[in-house]
């Protein structure tokens, strides 16, 4: 049955299905699909677990709501190339069967760039970086994408968009990467991105919302306003323009808290010293994805977007529960002793992005949640399901095009993550497969606690798929 959490997301009642206009937030009054596919494959970890109590927790785990990754032309088709997973067109038919007579959202991530995820080595896509992946990225993939969504069967479904994560902020921080450089001189990844915004905006129950990363990434000053810049450029050349866009997506895939309970005041003082200057934010001033969220939304209205442009965030592996999680702030007068006491995001440095060991499912998804005003907030969304691994640290064959990545490995100091150890789970499986252990501990680490009734509406102030 269609997912409902909360009153924001209300049970869908029997009767006959009526069109919906195209809505502020898709959300919004609105039941969500559930995926047939990850409810599996949580079953398999249903029967692997002893503990009544833990099979309990991941039994309602298995009712919520999870976003379905595009991650390549055979995940349109679905069947045995695609790993016996259902194709767009089952998903849609099953988001039908879900249905009531109010609305429902079914979500996709459209995720196959040309020389896709160009500074880092798991999520590796099949399309290469040259006119002839363009062509098929059009052709093949988005064409083929718009196909299904424009058949008049679904147009009860609000079909929610997450347009490729990591694709545009990659072309603004990490052009020191060759391939990224190559990726942002040839235009083709924007002009990509660009094509899938055109034929989407088509579509009037389609809902696209622009992947922002996140606070860890783009919360300094200067890589966020870069960022609005080139997300304001590439949008006011699509036909549609701003209308083109319904929001923008963050922490997708990733770990960020949506907000950091004992750390309220980026430029409060510690021992004398800033505290957005210490060793794990090093002089970032957003600290989580609530205040991120409310940065870059008065970043874009400035730049003259409409100041009802919503922000969804994956909160689906950010909880950061369980033992390890502080439960008040730091009483040390040595800033960076303070940090560590007082964050509740427990990786040891934020540029950490693979298969995090000790993190938990964070808040469930709804729409509207009670946080501050200013951040704009559609929806909590699970974009990544949790227990889908960001990536491997070894060479596992396959015909995805995905690689390992040093970042996935348990053993490996990463330089560029300020030479700390990435504290990845070992034994990780391609990025985008079933990892029992991850999933095992995801719901272990939930705050609130899965099933709990600390799961409500107000949640107080403030590694990738493929």
């Amino acid at each position: 049955m269609a997912f409902a959490m909360t009153a924001a997301f209300p049970v869908a009642a029997s009767g006959q299905p009526q069109a919906q206009a195209h809505v502020d937030n898709p959300f919004e009054g609105a039941s969500s699909y559930v995926n047939p596919d990850y409810s599996e494959n949580v079953q398999t970890s249903i029967d692997r677990t002893d503990s009544p109590e833990l099979r309990e927790r991941m039994r309602t785990v298995q009712s919520y709501p999870t976003a379905v990754w595009l991650d390549r032309i055979a995940a349109i088709e679905g069947g045995e190339d695609n790993g016996g997973r259902l194709g767009l067109r089952e998903h849609l038919d099953e988001a039908l069967a879900q249905k009531g007579s109010g609305p429902i959202t079914a979500s996709f991530v459209i995720y196959d760039l040309p020389g896709r995820d160009c500074a880092a080595l798991a999520s590796n896509g099949e399309l290469p970086l040259t006119q002839e992946g363009l062509r098929r990225y059009k052709n093949d993939y988005i064409d083929a994408i718009t196909e299904v969504f424009q058949d008049p069967k679904y147009d009860d479904v609000r079909i929610v968009t997450v347009i490729e994560p990591d694709g545009l902020p990659n072309l603004v921080t990490n052009l020191d990467d060759p391939e990224c450089a190559e990726a942002k001189s040839s235009g083709i990844q924007v002009e990509a991105v660009q094509y899938a915004l055109d034929r989407f905006h088509e579509i009037p129950n389609v809902y696209t919302y622009m992947d922002f990363a996140h606070s860890g990434w783009l919360g300094w000053n200067n890589n966020l306003t870069d960022s609005v810049g080139l997300y304001t450029d590439v949008v006011r050349e699509t036909e549609g323009g701003f209308a083109s866009v319904d929001g923008f997506a963050i922490n997708t895939a990733n770990y960020t808290p949506t907000e950091e309970p004992f750390l309220n005041d980026p430029y409060g003082r510690v021992g004398g010293q800033q505290i957005r200057s210490s060793q794990f934010y090093e002089w970032n001033p957003n600290f989580d994805e609530t205040d991120f969220a409310a940065d870059l939304h008065s970043e874009f209205v400035a730049r003259g977007w409409p100041s009802d442009i919503g922000t969804i965030i994956d909160t689906g592996r950010n909880g950061w529960g369980g033992p390890e999680r502080p439960t008040r702030e730091s009483s040390s007068n040595d800033l960076d002793t303070y940090v560590n006491e007082s964050k509740v995001d427990r990786r040891a440095h934020r540029g950490l992005w693979c298969n995090a060991s000790g993190a938990g499912m964070g808040q469930p998804p709804r729409a509207n949640p009670s946080v501050s005003a200013d951040a704009h907030l559609d929806a909590f969304v699970w974009i990544k399901p949790p227990g889908e691994s960001d990536g491997s640290s070894e060479e596992i064959p396959n015909n995805e095009g995905k690689s390992p990545d040093p970042m996935c490995d348990p053993d490996y100091v990463a330089p560029e993550a300020g030479n700390n150890p990435t504290g990845a789970l070992p034994d990780s499986p391609l990025a985008g497969h079933w990892f029992h252990d991850q999933f095992t501990m995801l719901v272990e680490n939930a705050h609130p606690t899965v099933g709990s009734s600390d799961v409500n509406t107000n949640v107080g102030s403030s590694g990738d798929q493929g």
